[in-house]
């Protein structure tokens, strides 16, 4: 048998089969959420993700095949590149609802600070692996130069829920990469205690409006609390089955739904007034037994590295997640963050299944040290 074809049969095939059902189910989801728009550009926004998950299952293959090694060499110029990509998007970077966050780059049109998360990821999981003996501290004021510069970019754009991204993710690297619980409850206390702070002072006035309406959504019910409000409405129109696919008469069509965001941000939303509570729960065991099995790939990961990139990845998705499904459900604040594999979000498709290729690298070659 040769190399390749060993490595192509011994992929994780429940992580590319999970991976493929949810994305498929994406393009399905955006497609009912925006089928009844009359411009042509609504229209299309299924096919141009279903264009991307082709790209991004292309990447996940790739990505797969090649020991994750490489990942040594190749993080460090990722990382860079998205800082680059990041500082041209101040200056030459489209605005999208307040956020000047998107980079146009001829046909591509994409958002650099997710390719800054996963490059981010890479260089850490990087660091923390080679660097094991270096005092706590140290590594703790490095792993925070690494992530503070993207940061602060990200910041300028405003885009803070892609800033917020990176506290979980961070905590969850620097836990398995060895650093002592008691620096990490510290870091959690100075932030728990910077919070209200930040909320009053380092805000713009959108973003505060969106904090009030989550503390107060009956405040302003047709102004900063209506998307919220209606995105309950829609959730729990759709009962235990759901109104049904492409179902007459629902907020989505009639518009109570922000037209904008209802294939990205508010797609939840869409699929719980359509699919129901039973559609939502399958949904969510879907994105769990896909994080279950990236825990599994790393608890036989061959090398410290391995274990940091796929427990990185693991933390990025599970973070996306929660926070776009409990922004949707009025559990947290709105903050724009897409669902992973599901909203209709181009680039960051590539981004996650790209993710889910190094996670399947260290699963194919986790023998590879042994032999």
């Amino acid at each position: 048998m040769t190399p390749f074809l060993r490595k192509l049969l011994g992929l994780n095939w429940l992580l590319l089969a999970n991976m493929l059902a949810l994305a498929i189910f994406g393009v399905v989801a955006i497609y009912s959420a925006t089928y009844m728009r009359e411009d042509s550009v609504s229209a299309e926004f299924w096919r141009k993700q279903a264009n991307w998950v082709a790209v991004g299952f292309c990447a996940f293959m790739v990505t797969s095949l090649i020991d994750y090694r490489w990942v040594r060499w190749g993080a460090l110029p990722m990382y860079l590149a998205g800082i680059g990509f990041l500082i041209l998007t101040k200056f030459m970077g489209t605005k999208v609802y307040g956020s000047r966050s998107w980079l146009h780059l001829g046909p591509i049109n994409f958002q650099p600070a997710q390719l800054a998360v996963v490059a981010g990821i890479m260089v850490l999981a990087l660091f923390l692996s080679q660097f094991r003996e270096m005092h706590p501290m140290l590594r703790l004021l490095l792993c925070g130069v690494i992530v503070g510069a993207p940061c602060l970019l990200i910041l300028m754009q405003p885009d803070l829920g892609e800033c917020i991204i990176w506290g979980p993710v961070l905590l969850a690297l620097l836990f398995v990469g060895g650093i002592p619980l008691r620096y990490l409850i510290c870091i959690l206390l100075i932030v728990a205690t910077a919070i209200p702070l930040a909320a009053n002072l380092g805000l713009k006035a959108y973003q505060q409006e969106r904090l009030t309406a989550f503390v107060h959504p009956e405040i302003d019910p047709r102004g900063a609390s209506w998307a919220i409000n209606q995105s309950l409405i829609a959730i729990g129109s759709g009962g235990w089955s759901g109104k049904g696919f492409k179902a007459p008469n629902t907020q989505i069509e009639l518009g109570f739904l922000p037209a904008t965001a209802v294939h990205n941000d508010y797609i939840f939303s869409a699929i719980g007034e359509q699919w129901g509570f039973v559609g939502g729960m399958f949904l969510v065991g879907a994105f769990g037994l896909l994080l279950l099995t990236c825990l599994f790939v790393a608890f036989f990961a061959g090398d410290q590295f391995g274990l940091l990139l796929v427990i990185g990845v693991t933390a990025l998705i599970f973070t996306h997640v929660f926070q776009n499904i409990g922004m949707t459900i009025s559990m947290l604040p709105i903050t724009g963050v897409p669902l992973p594999l599901i909203s209709y979000s181009g680039s960051f498709v590539l981004m996650i299944m790209f993710g889910l290729g190094i996670v399947n690298s260290v699963w194919v070659h986790r023998n590879a040290l042994e032999r």
